[in-house]
């Protein structure tokens, strides 16, 4: 074991299974909590715990009895805050404050946190009941204050649709806030960065291709973005390096969802953690670098020399999602040709087995990535 350090995942699905996996390759002792076992990670993991994941203090004594040296987690929202809470009042390693990762976890409080007058901000309106006066325009986006993972998510064109969508994104709103943004029309992307000391160090920008009969639901991530220029790249640089400063995000991993509109980029979300998304999969074909190592490398022993490998950027590579409708029963042979011509692919399910409602309309149930 790398100098007898444990690590906590708070979580147990595919993404932070990627992590546990990741930590072992490092030589950590994996620990894993979740609130029941159902996700991959729970078995991959040295050690599982059957442990809500927002119980902050039954995990500061799980940490506490299995000397447990950091607490983190992958592509979740809802676990950052705790893990932050629980690191800063253990002195235990990590990037952001929790109030950095509170707000970020709140869409209402980063859109106030960033501020009216910031560039890459967009209108938004926060509703408490379905009473209140509409104050933008429509169309517009529905979405739960603080949710994760497109739950909630709804594009509403008239005052009869946001009648019938009000109460289904309100349910997953843990603070029973709902947040109404103007629609930005355009193409949908994602950027993944990382930084040290307040500097970006590292920037990619990728396609968001969405389900044209889903808003907002991932299809596809295509890397490099394509038809973004090089003023465009500038211009989304200073946004999240200036939002990054906004938010107090000075070390480790941010990942944005941004739109264009008449190529004016808006960020739609930013949080100080890697994506939901195994990107980090996808980005180390196109950079070499891998974020989940250099992220561990640097929370637990201040290393960031993963940044120092890269390799030419001539190709081009997509991670690409089968998903399904929840409680049907996966079924992949649709892209078994597909899948065994992909250069890396993973299965969140067994062929027949049920699936899980998680966005509740259209479930990941496996991806796969392939050279362009």
């Amino acid at each position: 074991m790398n100098q007898n350090k444990k690590v906590l995942v708070l979580g147990v699905a595919s993404v932070q299974m990627d992590a546990i996996i990741q930590l072992k390759q490092m030589g950590y002792e994996t620990y894993a909590c979740a609130m029941k076992k159902d996700g991959p990670g729970a078995d991959i993991a040295d050690h599982f715990e059957v442990i809500n994941i927002l119980d902050k203090e039954a995990i500061i004594k799980y940490i506490e009895k299995n000397n447990i040296s950091l607490v983190y987690s992958v592509g979740s929202d809802i676990a950052m805050p705790v893990s932050c809470y629980i690191s800063e009042k253990l002195g235990m390693p990590h990037f952001v404050s929790e109030k950095t990762a509170y707000i970020c976890n709140n869409k209402d409080l980063m859109r106030h946190a960033l501020g009216e007058g910031f560039n890459g901000n967009i209108a938004f309106q926060v509703v408490k009941n379905i009473e209140e006066q509409i104050q933008i325009e429509f169309p517009f986006i529905l979405k739960p204050a603080d949710s994760q993972g497109q739950r909630g998510v709804r594009l509403i064109n008239n005052y009869e649709e946001y009648l019938q969508n009000f109460n289904i994104s309100k349910q997953y709103s843990r603070s029973g806030l709902v947040m109404i943004e103007q629609y930005i029309s355009g193409k949908e992307l994602s950027v993944n960065g990382y930084v040290v000391d307040g500097k970006i160090e590292y920037l990619i920008i990728s396609d968001r291709d969405t389900w044209e009969q889903h808003t907002g639901l991932i299809h596809k991530h295509i890397v490099p973005a394509c038809n973004i220029d090089k003023d465009m790249e500038e211009d989304i640089s200073k946004i999240i390096y200036n939002a990054c400063k906004k938010l107090g995000i000075n070390n480790g991993p941010v990942y944005a969802q941004m739109k264009l509109e008449k190529n004016k980029p808006y960020i739609i979300e930013i949080t100080p953690r890697l994506d939901g998304c195994h990107m980090w999969k996808l980005l180390s074909y196109y950079t070499g670098i891998n974020l989940l190592k250099l992220t561990f490398e640097h929370l637990l022993n201040n290393n960031t020399a993963e940044l120092d490998l890269n390799k030419s950027k001539d190709e081009k590579y997509v991670l690409e999602f089968i998903c399904q409708q929840p409680n049907t029963k996966a079924d992949y042979i649709e892209y078994k040709n597909k899948i065994e011509s992909s250069v890396d692919s993973f299965k969140y399910y067994n062929q027949g087995d049920n699936i899980r409602p998680v966005n509740g309309i259209f479930d990941k149930i496996g991806y796969f990535i392939y050279e362009i």
